[in-house]
């Protein structure tokens, strides 16, 4: 059974509001939420916001429809980004986030969002025409470093004219991208805009997607986004060398001894283990002297 998620629910200071907004994600069968808070550098008296605790945001987290759990709620912030010094790499307040997005508004800050930032989710703006036109390098390059890219659909439901974009930005960055890396969120305010899983679905096949693309965007490649966000903030990779316990093949020439050592690579919940020649270690003769 997929496991569906919402990776965008707008914070409000706003108790009730909060309240029915999650009561109406388990609902619908989302078991991960996420809580979004939007930094914007460019307002004024503008700092990064602190994540409040769950506790004080809601007294009871409600059952996920169908799977007898309380729902699981992250935080995350989102930066949006229009100059390159918004966006600061070792700024210790994005670690007290599960999640970190930007949302660049430059053709210059999206290359540099794929290439080079330290983020999960790039964030691509459904209120408005786009300024520039997505090109393959850089998208390629994004979804390589495991970043992934956000549409979210409740602009469209508000007002016509934003609807008409949405559906413009996101088919333009599925036929860029061929529906990887793609998250659907609803980015609501509130109760009334969440949509189901499966409504979802078939918006993303207005959006471009694949059928198969269509039901990731809001499952599986979401978790790949959260476990993107646990090897950011941890080690990304671990590199070690181990002797092998074999014996070498024959006796080695007076004043030399054979040893073998193969190189073993962890990276997140992979473990793959490499030797210089093929699955049986090589033999290497080191001399002494």
């Amino acid at each position: 059974m997929a496991v569906f998620m919402d990776l965008n629910l707008m914070f409000s200071a706003d108790r009730t509001r909060i309240s029915k907004l999650l009561e109406t994600a388990a609902h619908l069968g989302f078991s991960t939420v996420a809580i979004n808070y939007m930094f914007e550098p460019t307002l004024p008296l503008q700092e990064i916001p602190v994540p409040k605790p769950i506790n004080e945001l809601i007294d009871q987290l409600p059952v996920v429809q169908g799977r007898s759990r309380p729902i699981r709620v992250l935080n995350r912030l989102t930066v949006v980004v229009s100059d390159p010094s918004h966006y600061r790499p070792n700024a210790p307040e994005y670690r007290r986030f599960d999640l970190l997005a930007v949302q660049p508004t430059s053709e210059k800050l999206f290359h540099a969002a794929c290439m080079l930032y330290d983020i999960d989710i790039i964030c691509i703006s459904v209120t408005e025409k786009l300024p520039f036109f997505f090109k393959r390098a850089p998208i390629n390059g994004a979804i390589d470093r495991g970043v992934m890219f956000e549409v979210s659909y409740s602009a469209a439901i508000r007002d016509s004219t934003m609807r008409r974009y949405t559906i413009a930005n996101a088919a333009s960055l599925t036929d860029s991208c061929k529906g990887k890396n793609v998250i659907l969120s609803s980015a609501a305010e509130k109760a009334l805009e969440l949509r189901g899983p499966y409504d979802i679905t078939n918006l993303g096949l207005l959006f471009g997607l694949s059928d198969g693309d269509a039901k990731e965007a809001v499952s599986s490649t979401c978790r790949a986004a959260l476990l993107h966000a646990e090897t950011r903030k941890t080690a990304s990779g671990i590199v070690y060398t181990a002797r092998s316990q074999q014996e070498a093949p024959s006796d080695p020439p007076e004043g030399q001894f054979w040893c073998r050592s193969e190189l073993s690579i962890r990276v997140s919940d992979k473990n793959v283990t490499s030797t210089c020649a093929g699955d049986t270690p090589a033999a290497k003769r080191v001399k002494t002297t």
